[in-house]
């Protein structure tokens, strides 16, 4: 067993250690963006500097033909094509319970911009975008830190994080925890702000939700 142990610790050092960076950097006038994380393990949100649009792709054997992306009707959609080794994939978790991670990546938009991102199991970390925020996911875990704008979230299970300005806020998750400022609130939590046009609307099965609010 340990021998077996070794030996997957060595194919999995060998599989992130592999793994290879692509860039692909554009401008775009669109408004909204709508992100594809198939394939992905992890995705990161960050704010661009500049008016570019830029995406790090982390993945092995990754070529620039694996960022796809177009833009149409005020809207840029963009996936990423990554290759999918079946028969390593069922090695690998056959024995580990734990996802692989191979592939990651990063996203770096301009201010302000509708960002809707779509996935089935993916993490998810917003380092405090400063736009409107789409989550539409089958589970995982969702770092959003400061939430600056508009938020709908609508995922199946997982946990969500986030720190909220003054909003108008609607969460529920009928099975799962819901906790706000350290107090857990059963199903539903609502709370209404005549101050503020900002909308959070937060809506789950099974997942377990922990904001904090000013």
């Amino acid at each position: 067993m340990k021998i077996r142990l070794v030996i997957l610790f060595c194919l999995f050092s060998i599989v992130v250690l592999s793994q290879k960076k692509v860039v692909k950097k554009f401008q775009i006038t669109a408004t909204e963006i709508e992100i594809s994380t198939l394939g992905l393990d992890d995705f990161v949100i960050e704010n661009s500097e500049s008016n570019f649009v830029e995406v790090y792709l982390f993945a092995e054997n990754s070529e620039k033909q694996h960022i796809v992306y177009n833009e149409a009707y005020n809207l840029v959609k963009v996936q990423f094509n990554i290759p999918n080794n079946k028969l390593e994939e069922k090695v690998f978790r056959k024995f580990i319970t734990e996802r692989l991670h191979r592939a990651s990546a990063i996203i770096k938009v301009p201010k302000n911009k509708v960002i809707t991102i779509y996935g089935d199991e993916i993490n998810v970390e917003s380092k405090n975008y400063e736009g409107d925020l789409n989550f539409f996911i089958e589970k995982g875990i969702l770092k959003l830190h400061k939430v600056f704008a508009n938020l709908v979230v609508k995922m199946y299970a997982g946990n969500l994080y986030a720190s909220l300005k003054k909003a108008n806020i609607s969460v529920v998750s009928k099975t799962g925890k819901i906790k706000i400022n350290n107090i857990f609130v059963k199903k539903k939590y609502q709370k209404k702000d005549n101050e503020s046009n900002i909308e959070v609307s937060i809506n789950s099965l099974k997942a377990n939700i922990f904001l904090t609010t000013k």
